[in-house]
């Protein structure tokens, strides 16, 4: 994996990975929405993106929050780049980015159904799992997870 560079997010990233969409996330019914330019433009230095030759294969969207949690908004690796750690590896960059801004914790989000978000996260140090019905204000219920910093 030697080919692969993770560096911070540029100018024509996000509109790279809206091209390939489906090579990020398939079919799935992921929403659009939450590729907001904000976290291209005013979190751009917690925005992270694995490269293979000058190719976005991996990314995370993230920042560091007032209450002192680097927060995960979602990391997606594409089809043909995963398993090759880039996950881990994304995690690993944000993590160091985020402690050097004052972070003290991680914490991402998932659903319920999710259970191999949940097994990754796991992976990844995260022991604090909790079930939080109607986070979102949606009905729905997800599963917050934290860790501290560093790990």
């Amino acid at each position: 994996m030697s080919d692969v560079t993770i560096d911070l997010a540029r100018d024509g990233d996000l509109a790279e990975i809206l091209r390939n969409f489906e090579r990020f996330w398939g079919h799935r019914d992921f929403p659009r929405p939450l590729l907001h330019p904000i976290f291209f433009r005013e979190f751009g230095d917690t925005a992270f993106m694995a490269r293979r030759d000058g190719v976005i294969i991996g990314c995370l969207l993230g920042f560091v929050a007032p209450t002192g949690d680097g927060y995960i908004h979602f990391v997606a690796v594409r089809d043909d780049a995963r398993a090759l750690g880039l996950g881990r590896r994304l995690y690993e960059t944000f993590a160091a980015a985020a402690a050097r801004r004052g972070a003290t914790a991680l914490k991402a989000l998932t659903s319920p159904e999710n259970t191999g978000s949940q097994a990754f996260h796991r992976r990844m140090g995260f022991t604090d799992m909790t079930e939080v019905p109607n986070y979102e204000g949606s009905g729905r219920t997800r599963i917050v997870m934290r860790r501290p910093l560093p790990l």
